[in-house]
């Protein structure tokens, strides 16, 4: 995890700005032990707006839409992902059923 005074130097950002990004829903500060702390994809997250905001100048509204079709977007991948382990799992089965039968035929 990332402490918040290094997440501000990792991410170039200052106090103010994060409060108001945790504010408008952008990042999540989680409170881990007691105390607050970042992970990895919230540094990810902190360094896409930084960049929207600055490099391509998309306004908050837009940020928003954007955060929100990212995150749906993610959603759907890893549902994606449990339904082809699920139908992967199933299909080992049914294979593994079919060389039952088929030696239970050849005695």
């Amino acid at each position: 995890m990332i402490s918040v005074r290094e997440f501000l130097i990792r991410a170039r950002l200052d106090q103010r700005s994060l409060e108001a990004w945790i504010s408008a829903g952008w990042l999540i500060l989680p409170d881990k032990h007691g105390e607050p702390a970042f992970s990895e994809v919230d540094l990810a997250r902190a360094q896409l707006i930084r960049d929207l905001r600055e490099d391509l100048g998309v306004n908050d509204e837009g940020i928003s839409v954007i955060l929100h079709l990212l995150d749906q977007m993610h959603g759907l991948r890893r549902s994606m992902h449990e339904v082809l382990q699920v139908t992967r799992a199933g299909e080992r089965r049914r294979a593994k059923s079919r060389t039952v039968r088929r030696a239970r035929t050849r005695r």
